[in-house]
């Protein structure tokens, strides 16, 4: 079973009680965030997120059911009082629980099942190369996003696509997209970019990142873009845990070089996966 699927069995068979990131993970048997990475690329949804849902969406029925103590169904959810219960379900559902208990039903309550897991992968990953990547400087245009609204990141290369080739001090006609800064909800930074000598001449509208010298995992993807996702859940679900190596808690790129064709979505594309030494 792979990490996703380890995980989603350990959060269904302990959500009850108290569980954080740290304890799916160990239940998993790789690091945080090994776990939150793979999580994202198989699901579409973070570990915590999907947690929450879950946990709302078992204490939903039992409001429906007429639950009388909202209370007792608020630190059974991992809530500490009822006002913070009340706005983690309106802002999951778009109803108060009070409101839902009154109501007596389910119906168009978009709940969170219980996931199972689709183990379907690639059926053959080319084999990654290995290389030592050196420190360069990246700027671009860069938002934060959860894994549910990652799906409008090809809005946001749309975006950069006229601001490339004039970024001031680029080097070259490789473009970047950078993921960093990611927390335990699923929430992360993405730049569209392209390399720079440096900072100096920028506007203030594109921000800037520096990449450390660090080990990287290269894959290569070379069909369609919009399959590149199938592609991450196999390196994260499959090659990673076989491989003996840990992953680094560090920016992973795309690299979109020259023959990637951004009207067609092809052309292939590099995936650097950020190794421990």
């Amino acid at each position: 079973m792979n990490p996703v699927g380890k995980a989603l069995w350990y959060i269904e068979s302990h959500f009850a009680g108290e569980l954080t990131l740290d304890d799916i993970a160990r239940g998993a048997c790789v690091s945080r965030f090994h776990l939150a990475r793979a999580f994202e690329a198989a699901t579409g949804l973070s570990v915590m997120r999907y947690l929450r849902g879950r946990r709302l969406s078992v204490a939903a029925r039992r409001l429906a059911d007429g639950a009388p103590d909202i209370l007792a169904l608020a630190i059974d959810a991992g809530y500490g009082s009822h006002e913070a219960f009340t706005r983690a379900f309106r802002e999951q559902f778009g109803v108060t629980p009070d409101a839902l208990r009154a109501r007596g039903h389910l119906d168009n309550l978009n709940l969170v099942e219980p996931i199972k897991m689709d183990e379907t992968l690639l059926t053959h990953l080319e084999p990654p190369r290995f290389e030592d990547g050196k420190p360069f400087l990246v700027a671009g245009l860069s938002e934060r996003y959860t894994c549910e609204t990652s799906k409008a990141i090809p809005s946001q290369w749309q975006r950069f696509g006229p601001l490339f080739g004039k970024v001031p001090g680029q080097i070259g006609k490789v473009a970047y997209g950078v993921g960093y800064n990611a927390d335990e909800q699923g929430n992360f930074d993405y730049m569209c970019g392209a390399e720079v000598g440096d900072f100096s001449a920028l506007p203030p509208e594109l921000s800037r990142l520096r990449i450390v010298a660090q080990r990287y995992a290269v894959f290569s993807h070379r069909e369609h873009i919009s399959s590149i996702r199938r592609t991450m859940n196999t390196i994260w679900n499959q090659w990673l845990p076989a491989s003996g190596h840990v992953p680094a808690d560090a920016p992973h790129f795309e690299r979109y070089a020259e023959q990637f064709d951004p009207v067609t979505g092809m052309g292939g594309v590099e995936i650097w996966l950020p190794l421990k030494s």
